[in-house]
């Protein structure tokens, strides 16, 4: 987001001006994104999107991509501008989306997770994103909503066994440092939208409209290239620390049937359809 404020004021010779607010300072992603919704921001990134459009859950379905390549092209595909466009009925002008941190992994400190079976009966934090808490659910594991913030405590004091979340944080929140194994599944991502107001968007002229969206694509293009290519340094940083495993190809198709009812669940939900689905998993292809 310095790279966007640089090049923003840079291309607009100062005509718009970006003020970057980091680390909750203006509190919990969902109390800024009603920020950006009333206009009293212009713009976030954050785990608010489902107000912006249902359908970015289809990114976060479980063992939906295989690996990077997958995650890029579907993220900068035709489907993925679809769903970015389809924001605007709920107020949001998102001119580029990519991939949040990168896979997300598991750590626990009772078994390594070879195959599904293996988180039966675990007791692991998931995010407060109701695709994390089903995913859980449905792979036998008794989920925890925590906040992030609380996760090193409730691990060192046994109130759960495990988390996931991508190696960044792993790392950077020390989690390793309370637990015994990482297993590294690559089982979903996330989306990671430029959400910006729609009514401010409009009423800037169409020369700085232009400019905006061009450094926002390649903000998000730029973010993406970073996680990549950090992931797998913290991956071997990790590995020093825990006892670590990759899931095999063919432990991972027993996870994607496994994970096969979580997709349902959403379709009857009626977020997306499975001609969505399939849609991206064809863009990724």
């Amino acid at each position: 987001m310095v790279f966007f404020k640089e090049e923003v004021e840079k291309r607009t010779n100062g005509r718009i001006k970006v003020e970057l607010y980091f680390s909750a300072v203006l509190g919990t992603e969902f109390e800024v994104q009603d920020m950006v919704a009333t206009r009293a921001l212009q713009g976030t990134r954050g785990g608010g999107f489902i107000h912006a459009n249902k359908k970015y859950y289809i990114f976060m379905l479980p063992f939906l991509v295989e690996d990077w390549d997958q995650a890029v092209k579907l993220i900068t595909s035709e489907f993925t501008r679809k769903i970015n466009e389809e924001a605007k009925v709920n107020g949001y002008h998102i001119p580029a989306c990519g991939i949040s941190q990168g896979f997300r992994a598991h750590t626990n400190s009772v078994r390594p997770i070879e195959m599904p079976a293996d988180l039966k009966g675990l007791k692991m934090r998931v995010p407060q994103q109701e695709v994390f808490v089903i995913n859980a659910r449905t792979l036998g594991i008794n989920p925890q909503e925590l906040p992030y913030s609380e996760v090193y405590m409730a691990l060192k004091t046994g109130v759960v066994d495990g988390q996931d979340n991508a190696v960044s944080n792993i790392w950077d929140y020390k989690v390793y440092e309370v637990q015994k194994y990482l297993t590294i599944s690559r089982y979903a991502t996330g989306p990671d939208p430029f959400m910006v107001n729609l009514e401010w968007y409009n009423s800037l002229p169409d020369d700085l409209k232009e400019i905006f969206d061009k450094v926002a694509m390649e903000t998000m293009r730029y973010s993406d290239q970073l996680n990549r290519e950090k992931e797998a340094e913290y991956i071997k940083l990790l590995s020093e620390k825990l006892q670590t495993n990759f899931v095999t190809p063919e432990n991972r198709e027993k996870f994607r049937k496994a994970t096969k009812p979580v997709y349902q669940y959403f379709v009857d939900k009626g977020y997306f359809t499975w001609d969505d689905i399939n849609q991206a998993r064809a863009s990724a292809d």
